[in-house]
């Protein structure tokens, strides 16, 4: 055993006063009594005239000494050499995922709870010299203790940690560490999770030595893998739940939904191991707003979940009222299948022979033609103009488009991209000062868009079969932003929900003031609209969230969202026992490190013990002198 304050013994020369009190003579009052036959003692004592008396043996004595000892002996920090993880500078990533909520540990605490305490026993071990950062891995991770030694920092932070609801961004913590330990002349990365990592390839390797900690037993769980609701022809609304069993074994288990917070129904099932079961019905009532479907385990269920947090998801109503779009075309192939497959899209086709339906629509695409009689009343895109329009000038046509440029700045064109897209050749545009030149090539514009007369209009200039637009990526990622564009989407957008940790984004009408969010516990969330497009970030847990935007006081508007957990990754909770980093594994690490147990709390402790024993001792001698006295006076009376 040695000391990291071997100093501290200075401590024990406080022995010599606690002596010295002992040796003091006690000054006494005189008192008249009536006999001095049980003072005989007393007697005794006050016949010596010199202020010291030899020192006798007390018990108390010896007690108060040997708590002086042990604290002394604390204060010199006494510590035996032991087996440790890893020394020096350590860069330890706590995992706090979603899994490690799982319950399989004894006694049927969390992985967490596993985790948390193999990183206090690093703690126990640290050596004098050693440092260490903790970071916590969820979605979003953090530095929870910056590179220190101070042990209550670390144990009070760590004991402190909190699992997520979130699965964990491992690329980012990863990353994280590796900047945190850049300036250290040796540096070692501890991980401490169940081995849900993601996937190998995607995982960077460390500039260090790693360790790995398992934790976790077992893989038994059962989770709901998707949920959702759809409309369907007739106003009908058709719903989506899948339920997968991550175990190894078949397992019973009970699927209730919940319509609008009421029971809807409840069935029993099998699930196979290893594999999903979906289940669609199209008996949803009408006029729903939000659904919650749970999982419950039967009574005499064999194999056990362990993990909760899948076992319960949320959706929300089909959004009604899709964009009416009235394609006019001699044939495009390219237009009518692309507009099939954009949501919020119901499109129909025209017929150019003929006069424009009465029936109004939101959205007209004008492919290579124009109506006789003039322009419809609503929004426009306007494809190969064959002639001039009140909205622009048509000039002569181009040769092939050169040196084109796209306009990166403009979300109608966030992740469009005309570099390798070829055009035969394009009609030339004058008078459109109401639109923005999204796309230009030398001689013109390519695409122009804008709003004019109250209505939103759109022109491409070229004929689609004379260029290979439709044939690249980019095509349906340019459609789609027309699309919202021209239909704009709800001041809150998450038909098919979100994930833990997601962020919400959230646009709100020109005359909103205020947005209000409500969280799954019913706590509030205020946000000022101080931009176009507010983002929302605190969906870490999941649940039912309720969107409303205000305009003073009154809510002009409101939407529920679901957040939920969805995550294979977090579902399929059997513990690995190897993660891979950089593409080499990395095993389970051994004790072979030397590290550092010290001893002084138990040293504490003890003088704590013997402290209360001396307590105890005094105020026996105090009692029995209390009763004493009233024997004596008793005894003078007679």
């Amino acid at each position: 055993m040695a000391f990291l304050t071997p100093l501290a013994a200075l401590g024990l020369a406080l022995a010599v006063p606690i002596v010295l009190l002992y040796m003091l003579r006690l000054r006494r009052r005189e008192v008249t009594v009536s006999s001095l036959t049980l003072w005989q003692q007393v007697v005794q004592d006050s016949e010596a005239n010199t202020p010291w008396q030899r020192l006798r043996r007390n018990l108390l004595l010896l007690l108060q000494l040997l708590v002086l000892a042990l604290l002394v002996l604390a204060l010199m920090r006494p510590f035996v050499i032991v087996p440790a993880v890893s020394a020096g500078r350590i860069e330890l990533l706590l995992d706090a995922s979603a899994s490690m909520n799982a319950a399989d540990m004894p006694g049927g605490e969390t992985r967490f709870d596993e985790a948390k305490r193999q990183a206090l026993s690093m703690v126990d071990t640290l050596g004098q010299g050693d440092a260490m950062t903790v970071i916590l891995v969820t979605d979003v991770p953090e530095v929870i203790v910056p590179a220190t030694s101070d042990r209550a920092a670390l144990r009070a932070a760590i004991a402190a940690a909190q699992p997520s609801a979130a699965a964990a961004d491992w690329v980012a913590a990863l990353t994280l560490a590796a900047a945190d330990a850049q300036n250290a002349a040796q540096a070692s990365f501890v991980i401490v999770s169940d081995g849900g990592l993601g996937a190998a390839e995607g995982l960077p390797g460390i500039p260090g030595e790693v360790r790995y900690l398992p934790v976790g037993r077992a893989g038994d769980n059962l989770a709901i893998s998707a949920l959702a609701a759809r409309a369907l022809p007739g106003g009908n609304s058709q719903l989506f739940a899948q339920v997968t069993n991550y175990g190894t074994r078949a397992a019973e288990v009970i699927f209730d939904l919940r319509v609008d917070g009421r029971l809807f129904s409840a069935q029993r099932y099998t699930v196979p191991a290893g594999e999903s079961l979906p289940l669609v019905s199209a008996a949803l009532p009408d006029g729903f707003e939000t659904l919650q479907a749970g999982l419950t385990r039967p009574a005499d269920a064999q194999v056990p979940d362990y993990l909760a947090l899948d076992d319960a998801a949320w959706a929300v109503a089909p959004r009604a009222g899709a964009r009416r779009v009235l394609l006019l075309t001699a044939g495009n192939r390219f237009l009518e299948q692309i507009l099939r497959t954009l949501p919020g899209i119901q499109a129909f086709r025209g017929d150019i022979n003929r006069p424009l339906p009465a029936e109004p629509y939101d959205l007209y695409i004008l492919d290579g033609w124009l109506p006789p009689t003039g322009l419809p009343a609503g929004d426009l895109f306007i494809i190969n103009p064959p002639a001039s329009t009140p909205l622009f000038t048509l000039g002569p046509d181009s040769a092939a488009a050169a040196n084109i440029l796209t306009r990166r700045d403009d979300p109608r064109l966030a992740f469009v991209d005309f570099a390798d897209v070829n055009i035969l050749k394009f009609k030339t545009l004058t008078g459109a000062d109401w639109a923005d030149a999204l796309i230009t090539a030398d001689g013109g514009p390519l695409l122009l868009a804008g709003e004019t007369g109250g209505r939103q209009a759109a022109v491409l200039t070229f004929a689609l079969q004379e260029s290979d637009l439709p044939l690249q990526i980019t095509w349906p990622v340019l459609m789609a932003n027309l699309m919202e564009w021209f239909a704009p989407a709800a001041s809150v957008s998450a038909p098919d929900g979100l994930r833990v940790g997601e962020t919400l984004a959230i646009r709100p009408p020109p005359s909103a003031t205020t947005v209000r969010v409500t969280l799954p516990d019913g706590t509030a969330r205020s946000l000022p609209i101080d931009r176009e497009t507010l983002a929302f970030a605190e969906t870490g847990a999941p649940g039912l969230y309720r969107v409303d935007i205000l305009e003073g006081e009154t809510v002009i508007e409101t939407a529920p969202v679901a957040v939920n957990l969805f995550a294979p990754e977090e579902s399929a909770i059997a513990p690995r026992p190897a993660v891979t980093l950089g593409g080499q594994a990395v095993a389970p690490a051994e004790r072979d490190a030397v590290g550092q147990r010290e001893l002084w709390p138990w040293a504490a402790l003890a003088a704590l013990v013997v402290l209360l024993i001396e307590w105890y001792v005094y105020q026996r001698r105090m009692q029995a002198r209390t009763v004493f006295r009233p024997a004596l006076r008793r005894q003078g009376a007679r």
